[in-house]
C-alpha cells in the first residue's frame, strides 16, 4: 500500500504505519513490532536470510533497513543469532507480513522479538519501488511510524525527516562501543554443538570496539586468539600495556572521518608499533585515514550477502557479506599501501595492505553472519602475520 510521490493521498483503510521520506514521499502499510516512530537513513539489504543478525549489527546504528527479500520471519528468532545486545538498527521495512517461524531453532516470533527490542517496523510496502528510489537517488533520510489508530501528524513527521542531519559527519561508534574492557573466548557455532570455547589460545589480540560484531570475535577465537576488547576511545597506551600479539580494528557505524577525530591518532601510533594489524569495515576506513587517505559517502552503499569481490593477490573471487555507506578513495592511499581487493559490482576499494608494515584491512565482512564463508581465510592471514612476528622475535 503506497501513495503517489506527489500530492500524497490520504492513507488507505487499514493503514497503521507509514514511511515518510525527507522529500515528502509516503509509503503506507501495516505496523509491526513496537509502536512509535524512528528516524534515520533508509537503506536496503539484499540478503535472503540472516535478518536477526542484520538488525543487531551495530554498523546499522542510525539506519532503517528495507529488506528486499519478501519472506522475513520464516526462521523465527533465537537468543544465539545476535551480533550485539545494545543499540543497532532503528527500524525495518518489509514487503509482506512477517512469516510465521518454521525452524527448529526458533524460540520466538519475529514480531514479539521486535517488540521486546523496541524496534519499529512496517509491512505491506512496495519495497521494489522504495529500493529503486534509493538506487536512483541515493539513500534518503526518513521516518518510520507505527500508530495502531492510523492517525498521523504528517506535517510534523515530514519536518522531522527533513531536519535530521544524516550520517555524514556523525560519530556513532561511541553509541555502540563497549564501556569497559572485557575478554572474549567463545568460538564459532557448529551444528549439533552450538558455540564452543577457546581452551588453548596461541595469540593475544586487542580489539578496538567501534561497534564490533560478535561473530568477528568468535572468528578470532576460532583462529586461536584470546581477545581483549577495548572501548572506541581507548588510547595506544591502553592497548600496548595489554602486551598484545596483534591489533584488530572493528566494524562500526557512522562517518569514519568523525570517529577518526579521536581514533586516528591512536591507530597511527599502533601502526608505528610494528604489531600486526587487521581492520574490517569502519576499521578499514579509519586505517586508511591514519595513512593520510580520504573517505567519501556512497550514494547507495553496499548491503547484502551476495557481493563479489576479487582478491588481487590470489586472483580468486569471493562472494562476500557487506554493510557500509562510506568507502576509501584508493587514489588517496600512500605509495606504501597496495590495493588488495576490489568490488566487482562498482570497482570500489575493498581492501589494502601496507608493503612495509604488517597491516591489512578489508571493507567487507569476512566473518559472514549472515552470509557466505568464502573470506574466513583472512583470519588465518592475520594469524600468519602474528606467527611470523613471533619467529622474528625469537
Amino acid at each position: 500500500m503506497t501513495s503517489k510521490e506527489t500530492a500524497p493521498l490520504a492513507p488507505p483503510p487499514g493503514t497503521s504505519a507509514v514511511v515518510v521520506l525527507a522529500d515528502g514521499t509516503r509509503f503506507y502499510g501495516r505496523g509491526i513490532g513496537a509502536t512509535g516512530q524512528a528516524i534515520g537513513e533508509i537503506c536496503f539489504n539484499t540478503s535472503m536470510t540472516g535478518y536477526q543478525e542484520i538488525l543487531t549489527d551495530p554498523s546499522y546504528a542510525g539506519q532503517i533497513i528495507t529488506f528486499t527479500f519478501p519472506h522475513i520471519g520464516n526462521v523465527g528468532t533465537n537468543p544465539e543469532d545476535i551480533e550485539t545486545t545494545g543499540p543497532a538498527a532503528r527500524g525495518l521495512v518489509l514487503a509482506a507480513d512477517i512469516t510465521d517461524p518454521a525452524n527448529y531453532r526458533a524460540t520466538a516470533h519475529l514480531d514479539a522479538w521486535l517488540k521486546n527490542r523496541n524496534l519499529i517496523g512496517i509491512a505491506g510496502v512496495d519495497t521494489r519501488r522504495l529500493t529503486r528510489r534509493i538506487r536512483d537517488l541515493g539513500a534518503p533520510n526518513g521516518v518510520v511510524a507505527h500508530e495502531p489508530s492510523g492517525k498521523f501528524d504528517f506535517a510534523r513527521i515530514e519536518r522531522e525527516a527533513k531536519a535530521w542531519p544524516g550520517l555524514e559527519g556523525m560519530d556513532l561508534a561511541k553509541d555502540v562501543s563497549c564501556l569497559q574492557a572485557y575478554d572474549w573466548e567463545e568460538t564459532r557455532w557448529q551444528f549439533g554443538k552450538g558455540y564452543g570455547r577457546l581452551t588453548d589460545p596461541r595469540f593475544h589480540v586487542v580489539a578496538l570496539d567501534f561497534g564490533i560484531k560478535r561473530n568477528i570475535l568468535r572468528s578470532l577465537a576460532s583462529a586461536g586468539c584470546r581477545v581483549t576488547v577495548l572501548p572506541a576511545t581507548a588510547t595506544a597506551e591502553d592497548v600496548m600495556r595489554r602486551n598484545p600479539d596483534g591489533i584488530f580494528l572493528s566494524n562500526g557505524p557512522g562517518d569514519p572521518a568523525a570517529t577518526g577525530e579521536y581514533a586516528v591518532p591512536t591507530i597511527t601510533k599502533l601502526m608505528d608499533s610494528g604489531l600486526p594489524m587487521f581492520g574490517i569495515c569502519l576499521g578499514h576506513q579509519m586505517a586508511a585515514l591514519a595513512l593520510g587517505a580520504k573517505t567519501r559517502k556512497m550514494d547507495r552503499g553496499h548491503r547484502g550477502a551476495n557481493h563479489p569481490v576479487k582478491d588481487l593477490q590470489t586472483g580468486k573471487v569471493e562472494i562476500t557479506s557487506q554493510n557500509h555507506g562510506f568507502v576509501v578513495i584508493p587514489e588517496t592511499l600512500p605509495k606504501d599501501a597496495e590495493v588488495t581487493h576490489v568490488s566487482l559490482f562498482d570497482g570500489s576499494n575493498e581492501g589494502f595492505r601496507l608493503k612495509n608494515r604488517p597491516v591489512f584491512c578489508v571493507q567487507y565482512h569476512p566473518e559472514a553472519s549472515p552470509g557466505p564463508q568464502d573470506s574466513h581465510y583472512l583470519f588465518q592471514r592475520f594469524v600468519a602475520l602474528m606467527e611470523e612476528r613471533k619467529k622474528q622475535a625469537a
